[in-house]
């Protein structure tokens, strides 16, 4: 529990898991949402308006005031959690009380600090964000002392020596296993991440099919005790549903696992987190894809290399399968050699330019760009060939496979040991077979949903489909015995499911080929270019429910927009050199245009302003990106004249988390998307890092601030220095790209036929 508070101190971490919280939010949310833009409208209000601000104010204290009543409750049912949740309950209840007080201050036009109320509506949102974030980890204790108690039910079925004992701890632990279905049903529907989704359901399915085998596993085992293979079929079944609950708690606690391993054999950093030559793909062509704006750094040379590096290594698992065809496995090889070789050209080429402050790279580095992504894009064709080969087997191997089981039952009635042992291999080398078609399925599917189901298949069907040789065993040395064979016949039947999984997860994986990912790789239009886009994206845009999901994001975006507003402000009403603070100041140019481009998105998230689709929305925030690249390359050529000492060391720190941020915008603007769940979910991913890296870009220009105050420091003219006296390029000018005057859409001259 203690993992889970410590994620709570940092202020900017308070990120939103599930459904529930969200939607608790809402209306706290759409109330500041009322007061921040009372605010922003001045002096334009009516008196009736203003006395409604009023109301308002004094709605949302009564409100903060019976929620953190009831936050200070379960704080005192609950010790683990006391002294965090009673602080937040306290930040929260002067927040509450701040706002009240700045809205009658509204009401007697006596209100001077036109910041205070966007401060305050921050410290409220983030106060009762962790109250009910510290209330979620009650809810995931009960889930996971439910959890426990299914263990230590598991640990007395495990030592149980006679039938009386069995039935009274499987009736127990039957009881408990309806309230554990029943919690994490209910924790799986809230989730809102895709994969812990896909997670849950796999240790959930795993526990309730596990159920049955371990009745009868149990069983076959307390009337057989000398058999090593009941002993074998039951002991596995029990490891299973421990790794199941393992699973379990490593997806509540979000990645936190106090020992254990999952369901599969090895211990990973973080399970089923996307370790797929597809993922890899596409990480290498975003990568790719970014030196087109930034140009070569040693650090992007590692990183395209690692990733190449990568995208190798994980084909060697279509290339290693003995059911790959020789024609396959030689294009794939061939293939890679080329995606290596393009790098290494690409490498070469950035090493000869000598531009390192310009901002678009030439025609040859764009061209050996595009050979790169060429060839990631046909050895991908050739992969998916490959897949689709194999996948083809799937009909073919289940109908072997169900006679195959009804052999290994007949032999086992028939103690026949030799052709029972004959059947066995045979039905062992199908399963390897499988568990091959399930790893190519896993690497070549495009959503973390189908890699779970993928890989969740492939881990129950290597552990499980040797059981069923196991149980036949079992009933060819107790032929008679009717436990023997209703063990087999669960096993059996488990078999036959864990099949119709692998043909579902074929079908959906083939089927998600057969929609072809949006081309990443080609350039969005900039300024002063000819677009080079060269198919229509379909233009999505948000229903009210969808709006509502992402209205907390939008809105703390919003609020780091009004921050940095009222920075820029006093930027040009205060300082102490005045001519300073003109409208040659770079650093308030590049910031006003962000703070122009981040209303627009936050607009697009209430249905409302010039961003009218999703793909407007990846648009704006593409040359949000760039802009906050600009950004930082004035802001560091402002740092040379900044004196040694704490101020200078705060505003590097600063700057140095700009970089990251902008990466992790464009990595996500770029990632493609196939279904409208999929674009939503982008969606909230991109307004999420804007509002990320806009609250960075706040506390850089905050910090700007101070040091040209105190050092008296000149801002004019910064864009045209450049770095070391040299010339700093900016064919765009501030005002430029999708988040131009008033952040509209293609204020520079170039255009875009998706737009």
């Amino acid at each position: 529990m203690a993992a889970a508070t410590l994620a709570l101190q940092d202020q900017n971490s308070l990120e939103i898991k599930t459904k529930s919280i969200e939607q608790t939010l809402l209306p706290l949310v759409k109330q500041i949402s009322t007061l921040v833009t009372h605010r922003e409208r001045g002096g334009i209000c009516s008196e009736r308006s203003v006395r409604a601000v009023a109301r308002v104010g004094q709605a949302v204290n009564l409100a903060v005031e019976r929620f953190v009543t009831i936050g200070e409750t379960i704080a005192d049912d609950n010790p683990e959690i006391k002294t965090e949740m009673y602080q937040a309950c306290k930040e929260a209840r002067a927040a509450g009380t701040a706002i009240e007080k700045l809205c009658e201050a509204v009401l007697e036009d006596s209100l001077t600090d036109r910041g205070a109320v966007v401060r305050a509506a921050r410290c409220l949102l983030s106060s009762v964000t962790r109250v009910l974030l510290l209330a979620d980890i009650v809810v995931v204790k009960q889930l996971l002392l439910a959890k426990d108690k299914v263990a230590r039910s598991l640990g007395r079925l495990e030592n149980v020596s006679n039938f009386t004992e069995f039935v009274k701890a499987f009736s127990q632990f039957g009881a408990e296993m309806v309230e554990l279905a029943h919690l994490t049903g209910n924790r799986q529907n809230d989730m809102k991440d895709e994969r812990r989704r896909a997670q849950m359901a796999a240790a959930r399915q795993v526990l309730d099919r596990s159920t049955m085998l371990l009745l009868t596993s149990s069983k076959a085992c307390l009337r057989h005790p000398d058999s090593s293979s009941s002993r074998e079929n039951r002991d596995t079944v029990f490891c299973q549903m421990r790794r199941a609950m393992d699973l379990i708690h490593y997806v509540v606690k979000d990645g936190v696992l106090d020992g254990g391993e999952g369901l599969g054999d090895e211990s990973e950093e973080d399970w089923d987190g996307g370790k797929t030559v597809t993922s890899a793909m596409r990480h290498f062509e975003s990568t790719a894809e970014m030196t087109r704006l930034t140009l070569l750094t040693p650090a992007t040379k590692e990183m395209l290399s690692s990733a190449v590096d990568t995208i190798v290594e994980r084909t060697q698992d279509f290339t290693d399968s003995a059911y790959t065809s020789h024609e396959h496995r030689e294009n794939i090889l061939l293939l890679c050699d080329r995606v290596k070789m393009e790098l290494q050209q690409l490498l070469r080429l950035g090493d000869t330019l000598d531009q390192p402050d310009s901002y678009s790279p030439t025609r040859e580095m764009e061209s050996a760009v595009l050979s790169c992504l060429e060839s990631t894009r046909d050895l991908r064709t050739q992969l998916q060939a490959t897949a689709r080969e194999q996948s083809a087997d799937i009909e073919r191997l289940t109908r072997s496979s169900t006679d195959l089981v009804h052999t290994l039952r007949n032999t086992a009635l028939s103690a026949d040991q030799d052709r029972l042992e004959e059947g066995g291999d045979r039905f062992n080398e199908m399963v390897d077979h499988i568990l091959e078609v399930c790893k190519i399925m896993r690497h070549m599917a495009t959503s973390e949903s189908l890699q779970v189901s993928a890989r969740y298949t492939e881990i129950n069907l290597r552990i499980y489909g040797p059981q069923v040789v196991t149980a036949s065993l079992t009933l060819s040395q107790h032929p008679t015995s009717k436990i023997a064979k209703e063990n087999l016949e669960v096993f059996a039947d488990m078999w036959q499911a864990l099949m119709t999984d692998v043909v579902n997860v074929c079908k959906d994986v083939i089927d998600s080929l057969r929609q072809p990912e949006k081309q990443t790789y080609m350039s969005l239009p900039r300024p002063g270019k000819h677009g080079t886009t060269s198919k229509p994206l379909k233009h999505v845009r948000l229903d009210v429910d969808e709006q509502e999901k992402i209205a907390k994001t939008g809105l703390e975006m919003k609020l780091a927009t009004s921050e940095m507003e009222a920075e820029t402000e006093r930027w040009q009403e205060g300082g102490t050199g005045g001519a300073n603070m003109d409208e040659n100041n770079d650093i308030v140019k590049r910031a006003r245009n962000m703070s122009r481009m981040a209303f627009s998105m936050y607009q697009f998230t209430k249905g409302d302003g010039p961003l009218k689709t999703t793909q407007d929305l990846f648009t704006q925030a593409e040359y949000f990106a760039e802009e906050a690249n600009r950004l930082y390359k004035v802001v560091r050529q402002f740092s040379y004249q900044v004196p040694l000492g704490s101020h200078k060391k705060e505003l590097l720190e600063q700057l140095d988390r700009v970089p990251t941020y902008v990466q992790q915008l464009q990595f996500t603007v770029k990632n493609p998307t196939v279904g409208k769940a999929a674009t939503f979910t982008k969606v909230d991913s991109v307004i999420h890092e804007t509002k990320n890296l806009m609250s960075v870009i706040s506390k850089v220009v905050t910090t700007c601030f101070v040091c040209a105050t105190k050092y008296n420091l000149d801002f004019r003219g910064l864009s045209t220095r450049g770095f070391g006296g040299g010339s700093m390029r900016d064919d765009e000018g501030s005002g430029s790209g999708a988040g131009g005057e008033g952040g509209k859409l293609g204020g520079g001259s170039g255009t875009d036929s998706n737009i």
